[in-house]
């Protein structure tokens, strides 16, 4: 059965809205993860109609919460990068502005390999960009490198550049390696990339992980005067921001607020083609057993990777080489246990994991009662928040990660929260747990990503400008790339629709 779902009931009642619908503009977005809500919002903001389609049965991808043990928790992503104010501006114009906060100064620890896994934690120092030290020289750093890990991290000041500022693609691992040694990479940086990106630094593009650096360390000649420079250029206080009661109150608001303003919003709407038509688009769904067909003068493509190139393909042809590879899941437990000796704050706000710490399955800990001080009242005296991820690229197939079963997951879990912690935890302690996994959530930036995002582009916009694709795939990792990439796609959707109506 099949239906054309292009104007309403009301409009068809009433002549003058209706001539009014027949001639704004109308656009599709595919995806309603937050790439998809920005892309509607911006769109709208511009005076065009719009649908947004979404197969799940929620909106807002990653960012979710749910109620755990009495407290509204973040079930994704649970903090936002400083190193713009693209949140912050978002988070005001939502009225969220007032609940932006920032973690605990204590700071994070990274778990390094050894015996004694106590011995071999040390805090995480702060300086610099993804654990690339500004100074090596610096104490903190030095504690974390062995002397002659530390002298050859020091030789970044005076070695020549060679072509690792003007090649066209470079990798971290290349980078921080030729630069400042393994140590520094292996200690420092592979922790952070792992924790942030669930990938190994020899795998990302330094140029879509870091954008800037290879360019200022070209004008100032150090890899550790440029990371110093960017953190330095970065706006005032922590690196990672948040807001009391949390990341998910965004995509509330965003849905909410698309409603008020006449978004039609759709849930379980599954995308099974898309083809050209005489006037634009014709966008084809299945809905419970319903087939839809959607006229749009255009369309935004929201969706992961892999569906968007699906999707894509057969009206753009080029697209059809450039199907991303899978990227890794993640396993999130979240544990709210009653351990009075965490009050303490035994690891500042968390531990991010090295590669090769045995015994230790989970890439990182969060210790959000330590982190957030508005989480910390809520939960009280003697109870405690954390959260242990697992999985990242390159894991063993074995390994536990995703495709665990939840109680492996959980008994890895207080295990894990044990000997990072160094205070015992039993299933006794445990009030309350969950696990949530994100499957190919986190798209990593590859060697020579910047080329693939380029030929994307390059292959919609020269083919179809009443055509956008967005989406943390293309746009990089963090709510401040993909806000920043779906509103630039969105805006300039919008201007060739204007124009396209003169």
């Amino acid at each position: 059965m099949t239906r054309d779902t292009h104007g309403d009931a009301a409009a068809a009642a009433d002549p003058q809205a209706r001539t009014v619908r027949e001639q704004q503009r109308a656009a599709v977005v595919i995806g309603g993860g937050m790439a998809g809500l920005l892309a509607a919002r911006t769109l709208l903001a511009r005076g065009i109609r719009v649908t947004l389609l979404e197969h799940s049965d929620r909106f807002g991808g990653t960012v979710d919460a749910r109620m755990l043990g009495g407290l509204y928790l973040d079930s994704g992503a649970e903090s936002f990068s400083t190193r713009s104010a693209t949140v912050p501006a978002l988070a005001a114009e939502l009225g969220l502005g007032e609940r932006i906060v920032t973690p605990d100064a204590s700071g994070a620890w990274v778990q390094l390999p050894g015996k004694d896994l106590r011995a071999s934690a040390r805090p995480l120092p702060s300086s610099g960009v993804l654990g690339i030290p500004a100074d090596p020289s610096d104490p903190a750093i030095g504690a974390l490198l062995s002397r002659a890990g530390s002298l050859r991290a020091a030789l970044d000041r005076v070695l020549p550049l060679g072509s690792l500022a003007t090649r066209p693609t470079v990798s971290l691992g290349e980078l921080v390696r030729t630069r400042m040694g393994e140590e520094v990479l292996v200690r420092l940086v592979a922790p952070v990339a792992g924790g942030v990106f669930s990938a190994d630094p020899d795998d990302l593009d330094v140029d879509s992980v870091a954008p800037g650096l290879r360019t200022t360390m070209a004008r100032l000649g150090s890899l550790g005067a440029a990371a110093g420079a960017l953190r330095a250029a970065a706006p005032a206080g922590a690196a990672v921001g948040g807001l009391e009661g949390g990341i998910a109150q965004l995509r509330d608001r965003l849905v909410a607020e698309l409603r008020t303003d006449g978004a039609d919003l759709r849930t379980r709407e599954q995308v099974t083609g898309l083809a050209r038509s005489s006037t634009g688009w014709l966008v084809t769904t299945e809905h419970s057993g319903l087939t839809r067909r959607l006229p749009a003068d255009g369309v935004v493509v929201a969706t992961e990777g892999r569906a968007a190139v699906e999707l894509l393909a057969p009206v753009l042809p080029a697209l059809s080489g450039e199907r991303p590879d899978p990227v890794p899941g993640v396993a999130l437990v979240t544990l709210i246990v009653d351990i009075p000796e965490l009050d303490a704050r035994p690891r500042g706000t968390g531990v991010l994991v090295a590669r090769g710490v045995e015994g230790i399955a989970a890439k990182a800990l969060t210790h959000s009662t330590a982190k957030w001080a508005w989480l910390r009242d809520q939960a009280g005296p003697g109870s405690h928040v954390l959260r242990l991820s697992f999985g990242r690229v390159g894991d063993d197939p074995e390994d536990v990660g995703i495709g665990s079963p939840d109680d492996v997951l959980f008994r890895h879990a207080l295990a894990d929260a044990s000997a990072l912690l160094g205070v015992p935890i039993e299933a006794s302690d445990v009030l309350d747990h969950d696990v949530v996994r994100w499957a190919g959530a986190l798209p990593h930036a590859a060697v020579g990503h910047r080329e693939r995002v380029a030929r994307i582009r390059s292959a919609v916009t020269g083919q179809a400008t009443s055509l956008a694709v967005t989406g943390g795939w293309l746009a990089g990792t963090g709510l401040v790339a993909v806000i920043e990439d779906a509103r630039a796609r969105a805006e300039e959707l919008a201007d060739a629709l204007a124009h396209a109506r003169v």
